[in-house]
């Protein structure tokens, strides 16, 4: 049984497994929300930033979710990880059918959906950036079911619930995670 991987190591396993760019900013975007919450709760920061990091590391090569993320999943545990690293990435996808029991787990899920939204949400403002992105403008696009049409709103809403957080809040914590460390997403 192999410990707790360090960031260096998890995101080792993320370019591994993880060619396009955009996937990976992903991985950051959720690996900064997830820091957010762990400091905001008094949990652990680098452990939670790792599971926020490699939630989706084998989408690339398994973007069908009868194998996303079941195969990344398997492949960790083939490799020791520790189970609270594994139920952590299974939990940010509601169709694996992992209770939401721990904090990290409901944060992961609670996270994982919203930093896409906040992204689109980037992407439509004139400079592209998100430091002109505020909880109004997101909640501004969340009305629009045509906008970002992939974005489950309905689970974005529930992680709230389950996080104990009211939405505007919520939002306002990821995009301030996001804005954090907006030159390494290019925003």
């Amino acid at each position: 049984m192999r410990g707790w991987p360090d960031r260096a190591e998890a995101n080792l396993l993320l370019e591994e497994w993880t060619k396009n760019r955009n996937l990976r900013k992903h991985g950051y975007a959720v690996e900064a929300a997830m820091r957010a919450y762990a400091a905001r709760f008094g949990e652990d920061v680098e452990k939670w930033g790792v599971v926020g990091l490699v939630h989706d590391f084998d989408y690339e090569r398994y973007p069908d979710l009868k194998d996303h993320p079941f195969k990344g999943l398997e492949y960790l545990r083939e490799q020791g990880y520790p189970e609270e690293l594994i139920l952590g990435v299974a939990a940010h996808a509601e169709h694996t059918g992992v209770a939401r029991e721990s904090l990290l787990q409901k944060t992961i899920f609670a996270v994982d959906e919203l930093t896409g939204l906040i992204i689109a949400v980037a992407l439509v403002r004139p400079s592209k950036k998100l430091a002109d992105v505020d909880v109004r403008s997101v909640l501004n696009k969340w009305k629009s079911k045509a906008f970002a049409a992939g974005v489950n709103r309905e689970e974005i809403e529930q992680g709230a619930r389950e996080l104990g957080v009211p939405l505007q809040e919520h939002i306002g914590m990821v995009i301030a995670a996001m804005q954090g460390i907006s030159d390494v997403l290019g925003l």
